[in-house]
């Protein structure tokens, strides 16, 4: 076996030439699951394997059996890179192998996860006394905020659910975007608040919730409520009209959350901030870093008005936790106990770009966007579907006598070809390629290779 620090500079090397070619390789994986189950397994070694040839065999594989999602031509799922300052901090954050459950275990991580949160809370637009969590992602994001949700609102009713559960609770009024993420639906699951039980608001052409039909369902319910808005269409990119919704909320007293996965980050932008006016208002936010932020798996952020009801419907006491008023614990605002320091990338993301970088990263992501839909326009067989407000571009193929099957042709070609990677979809009906902007790294030479490739695949 061999000592620490030859084994970590030999992977820090292996980790730097993935990352050097990274630009140039096929954007989708090259192998087949049945391959790199022949490469990797077999009998588990009786007496271990030397760690170099165990790295070195990780190393191998990831050459043809990863996707090039630190790429600058990957556009599928909305999945950002991770900017270098961040990735060198994730790997420190593995050395230090840090449980940042409580402030006495890693009273470093702990600060550096309140300076990041004081950060994201300015870039974001809200306000500086809102509590924040950092989970794995937007779908814990979700489920933390609605917990807080649920139990400010069943408080206010006069029911303790986190002592009594939901069995003779009153019930909450539940109401959707037709266009809300499916995370949301999993989240409510996961509460017991029931995922096909929710009052649905009808969306414009775009996928953003109509103010006025949300009046509409408001008006015909009673008691505790949950308005669940969005800020980033996983299609379009349109966001919600939060300040119209949150004016319609505030005559029943509900409490609005916005999944706000990767349009919140629109807020860091002066030119696009104006796509999330009322967010300071809402009551509860969901992101994740690891999109748009940029910084590695696995990051989402969690933001509340209610600092009281946010760590009531998370912490619970144990003999040998000690809380102290002192300083923050960050397990008392996630559903998780053990967790590494994820708010350490973010940290240093933030520091590295600053609140001018993280702004023209957005903005650049947005004008490369713009450039596809304009080259992809000009060509008579494709037309972009939706208005493009931020990051994204919905693509479909219009000639033949089967638009549908042509554009699944073309998404399927354009997979293989390797040039770029994008997803398809289901858009009100119809099938499209989703192509999202979200790389630190993407330039103007990689969209029009990109064009270029949609093109020939079409």
């Amino acid at each position: 076996m061999l000592s620490r620090t030859p084994l970590l500079l030999h992977t820090a090397d292996l980790a730097a030439k993935y990352l050097e070619t990274i630009a140039d390789r096929h954007v989708g994986a090259t192998t087949s699951a049945d391959a790199l189950r022949a490469q990797l397994g077999g009998p588990l070694s009786p007496t271990g394997d030397p760690d170099t040839d165990i790295v070195d065999a990780l190393a191998r594989a990831a050459a043809h059996g990863t996707v090039a999602t630190q790429g600058p031509r990957y556009f599928g799922f909305v999945v950002g890179g991770s900017v270098p300052a961040a990735t060198a901090a994730d790997w420190l954050v593995s050395a230090w192998d840090q449980n940042v459950g409580v402030h006495v275990l890693s009273p470093l991580v702990a600060v550096v996860e309140d300076i990041a949160a004081g950060w994201l809370k300015e870039l974001a637009g809200l306000p500086a006394d809102w509590s924040t969590g950092f989970v794995t992602g937007c779908q814990g994001a979700n489920f933390t905020a609605l917990a807080a949700a649920r139990h400010h609102l069943l408080e206010q009713a006069g029911w303790d659910v986190g002592a009594h559960g939901l069995f003779g609770a009153p019930a909450i009024d539940v109401v959707v975007s037709d266009e809300s993420h499916y995370t949301i639906f999993n989240a409510l699951r996961l509460l017991g608040l029931g995922a096909s039980r929710v009052r649905r608001v009808p969306t414009d052409e775009q996928g953003r919730m109509r103010a006025d039909a949300l009046r509409d369902v408001l008006a015909s319910g009673q008691g505790p409520c949950i308005i669940c808005a969005q800020a980033g269409n996983v299609n379009t990119g349109a966001c919600d009209p939060i300040a119209d919704i949150v004016e319609a909320a505030r005559a029943r007293g509900a409490w609005v959350h916005v999944d706000g996965a990767f349009g919140l980050w629109a807020a860091a932008s002066p030119s696009r901030s104006h796509l999330l006016r009322g967010i300071d208002r809402v009551d509860s936010v969901a992101t994740d870093a690891h999109k748009w932020l940029n910084v590695p798996y696995d990051c989402g952020v969690v933001f509340t008005a209610h600092p009281d009801s946010h760590r009531a419907a998370m912490v619970i006491g144990a003999a040998y936790i000690v809380e102290t008023k002192a300083e923050r614990d960050p397990r008392d605002f996630v559903p998780e106990e053990s967790r590494r320091g994820r708010a350490v990338p973010v940290y240093a993301a933030l520091r590295s770009m600053g609140r001018q970088g993280v702004a023209e990263m957005v903005d650049r992501c947005c004008q490369l966007a713009t450039r596809l839909a304009n080259r992809l326009s000009a060509d008579p067989s494709l037309t972009i579907l939706n208005d493009v407000v931020l990051n994204q571009v919905l693509v479909r193929v219009t000639t033949g006598p089967d638009p549908d099957a042509a554009t699944r042709a073309m998404i399927e070609r354009l997979q293989a070809d390797g040039t770029c990677w994008a997803s398809g979809t289901t858009w009100h009906g119809v099938a499209a390629l989703r192509v999202a902007v979200s790389n630190w790294s993407t330039t103007e030479a990689d969209i029009d290779a990109t064009a270029g490739a949609i093109i020939r695949c079409s």
